[in-house]
């Protein structure tokens, strides 16, 4: 008897897993499917699981293709089952290609080929709880976002869009989902749209996809202009579809609880914030060639500006750039000053210069610090006169942080507002008016 084993959440069950199954059930003669556990999907950085734990297992047990129905509840479980029930075969879908080959010590290892879409028709039958997500632009973006997007529940990667056709043939050859040749396919086959192009794009792409009815995550900055993220957002909020922009430290666990502790007065009235963010980019590279929209501010400001405008808010009086230029005339470093009744802030970017990346927030009774990569937040400390009086804090920061914003990005979709607060549509529209008018003064 050739015994074979699979593991999965299989929450909002549809036909992706009801083939898998089938094809695992295939392989041999008994088939045992492990269903993990909310806590371990936690644990694992999986977001947004929806149906209960007796649910999913329900809906394998009606398919008829498991003999055994197991729970998986911790790291390392796989290999002791394997050895607890003598599998010859361990199987998952070709998502997790190459992340289980050490397995090939104890038994075979089969990747299948996953289900490439979600047809509308089950889509249908479930309310569309599961949103057909396509991605405009095939660049370094999207690629991270498609491994970030199959670890939140309830969203399927469906196709690719670029009107580079190879380049888009290319991006779902390798992830295994469609492209189109044609916008209006492309939008025919999405409930929602995530726009990873390059900036000066993001205007038409989004305006293109809410006439089209699709709800839009965009990569930041999202429109350059303070009036094209007012009329956007309006155009939005009158068809009712969801515009969201993407700047992922916003979403993050670890950067709201900052913001949480900032605000709570355990530091007293907070009087200047810090940003810094600096990396070394190639010189060929789209951010250090794009004449017109390439640069450090255009690139990197959107993450020093969010807790500045989080914390001391919109009523800026002055804001003021300096910058060191390359040959080209674009930005290599910048400083962007904002001037507040009460406050200051300082943005501080670099693509072709080095510094400290940290974030400080500095209060009438104390001080919390960052430090790089503050964007991706997993610690922070609160200082206070007393050098001996230190509170650390710490929280998990998975991956790429993309599932964060995508899973916030879903509840929205599904009618949660819960997440709001954490990046509103006035503090975008704040961010597209300093972008204007930094390309204002720096490109002219």
């Amino acid at each position: 008897m050739i015994r074979v084993i699979t593991y999965g959440t299989f929450d909002l069950f549809h036909e992706g897993h009801y083939r898998l199954l089938q094809r695992a059930k295939q392989l041999g003669d008994y088939l045992i499917v492990g269903v993990t556990t909310e806590e371990y999907d936690q644990t694992r950085g999986k977001l947004n699981v929806v149906d209960s734990l007796m649910t999913r297992i329900e809906n394998i047990r009606k398919t008829g293709f498991a003999d055994e129905i197991i729970i998986e509840e911790s790291q390392g479980q796989k290999f002791r089952d394997i050895k607890k029930y003598q599998i010859d075969i361990f199987t998952v879908g070709s998502d997790w290609t190459g992340q289980f080959d050490y397995l090939n010590d104890y038994c075979k290892v089969v990747y299948l080929d996953r289900t490439k879409n979600i047809s509308s028709t089950m889509l249908r039958a479930q309310n569309k709880r599961i949103q057909r997500i396509g991605i405009i632009g095939s660049g370094r973006i999207a690629e991270r976002f498609i491994p970030e997007a199959k670890l939140v529940s309830g969203i399927s990667a469906q196709g690719v869009f670029n009107p580079h056709i190879e380049s888009a043939a290319r991006f779902a050859s390798k992830w295994e989902i469609d492209y189109y040749k044609s916008i209006e396919e492309f939008y025919s086959a999405v409930d929602a749209v995530y726009i990873a192009t390059p900036h000066e794009t993001h205007y038409e792409y989004i305006k293109s996809a809410l006439e089209h009815g699709k709800h839009v995550l965009c990569e930041k900055p999202m429109v350059l202009q303070r009036a094209q993220a007012e009329e956007l957002f309006s155009y939005a909020k009158e068809r009712k579809l969801i515009l969201f922009e993407g700047i992922k430290t916003a979403y993050c666990p670890g950067f709201t609880r900052l913001l949480g502790i900032a605000c709570s007065g355990m530091i007293g009235n907070i009087r200047n914030v810090e940003a810094c963010f600096t990396k070394l980019e190639k010189s060929d590279t789209r951010e250090l060639t794009d004449i017109k929209y390439g640069g450090s501010f255009t690139e990197l400001g959107s993450y020093c500006m969010l807790p500045i405008i989080k914390i001391l808010g919109d009523n800026f009086t002055e804001v003021r750039f300096d910058t060191i230029n390359g040959d080209n005339g674009l930005d290599l470093f910048t400083k962007v000053s904002f001037s507040y009744p009460n406050g200051l802030g300082t943005v501080t970017c670099g693509l072709g210069v080095k510094s400290e990346g940290r974030l400080l927030i500095a209060g009438t009774e104390g001080y919390i610090v960052a430090e790089a990569p503050w964007w991706k937040t997993t610690y922070f400390e609160i200082h206070y006169e007393n050098p001996n009086a230190v509170e650390k804090y710490s929280e998990r920061f998975l991956g790429d942080g993309l599932r964060y914003e995508i899973g916030d990005f879903l509840s929205m979709i599904n009618g949660s507002n819960k997440s709001e607060f954490k990046l509103t549509r006035s503090e975008s529209v704040i961010f597209a008016d300093v972008m204007e008018r930094f390309l204002s003064e720096n490109r002219s």
